[in-house]
């Protein structure tokens, strides 16, 4: 864990499943980026006693090796252990509006395998992202069209 030092601390830890298969692209500079999908369920009694859920969806952005290889191994359905951070970017799309976008910025992801598939399933880590990755843009001037994903 990562603490600044004004001790503050911005860690997710989520444990869900891919709503659909994940996005691989890459970036002007080769950098690769994934975007997923992730899907994080919440259940409780009302106060009539009635079962009740909510399923929150998170978008999650990976990057490098740690988006490849989750690209090749996961699909749509696949269960996911994701550590990150809460990031938030801004850009202005072409008729000028200023744009905004929450998501978690994967640190290390973990493919969480079911009985009878594959066995020991490893933890991957990969650094953040480095403005050498846009090639030369910054991340919160992106234009909606230049965005990497």
């Amino acid at each position: 864990m990562a603490f600044d030092c004004k001790g503050t601390l911005n860690k997710v830890m989520l444990i869900g499943r891919l709503g659909a298969d994940p996005e691989l692209k890459y970036t002007p500079a080769g950098a690769a980026v994934l975007t997923l999908s992730l899907a994080t369920n919440t259940s409780w009694k009302d106060q009539e006693g009635k079962a009740q859920e909510k399923t929150e969806w998170h978008r999650v952005v990976a990057w490098r090796k740690l988006a490849e290889v989750i690209g090749q191994y996961a699909k749509k359905g696949s269960r996911l252990y994701v550590e990150g951070k809460v990031v938030t970017r801004s850009w202005t799309d072409k008729d000028g509006t200023k744009r905004y976008t929450t998501e978690i910025q994967a640190e290390s992801i973990q493919l969480l395998e079911g009985r009878g598939e594959r066995e020991g399933a490893e933890m991957i880590e990969t650094p953040l992202p480095t403005e050498a990755d846009f090639n030369g843009q910054s991340q919160g001037s992106n234009s909606e069209d230049d965005l990497p994903f």
